[in-house]
């Protein structure tokens, strides 16, 4: 059963700084498709990063330079550092994942849906974490 925990999120002050956690279960994240999407208040829900079985690497233009996507394959674990918060980054953070393996043209293809054009959903999502960034 693909299963995905976060943790990490608080309460922080603007230009703070926090470390999010996604813990994979029941699929090999580094064969995987693993995304953070954040949801604000009265805002549409937002991709903020992925990372691909190649360890390929996105950011929305927002978090560019602030924020680092990593993964630990041997925890199964994907990690979002999180730098120079502004108030405009509060919001509830989900790890989701497009369990892999995949086929060399199928990940390209499903990364790009996925993760840079965002026209397609992930298949699995965590409950999320909420992260609150302080003026």
């Amino acid at each position: 059963q693909v299963q995905l925990v976060e943790s990490g999120g608080g309460l922080v002050q603007s230009g703070g700084s926090l470390r999010l956690s996604c813990a994979a279960s029941g699929f090999t994240a580094d064969n995987s498709i693993i995304g953070w999407i954040r949801l604000a208040p009265g805002k549409e829900r937002e991709g903020v990063s992925c990372i691909s079985p190649t360890g390929g690497k996105t950011y929305t233009n927002s978090v560019e330079g602030r924020f680092t996507i990593s993964r630990d394959n041997a925890k199964n674990t994907v990690y979002l550092q999180m730098n120079s918060l502004k108030p405009g980054d509060t919001g509830v953070y989900y790890c989701a994942a497009e369990p892999g393996p995949f086929g060399a043209d199928d990940y390209q293809s499903l990364f790009f849906r996925l993760c840079i054009v965002r026209s397609q959903p992930f298949a699995s999502w965590g409950q999320g974490t909420q992260v609150t960034v302080s003026s």
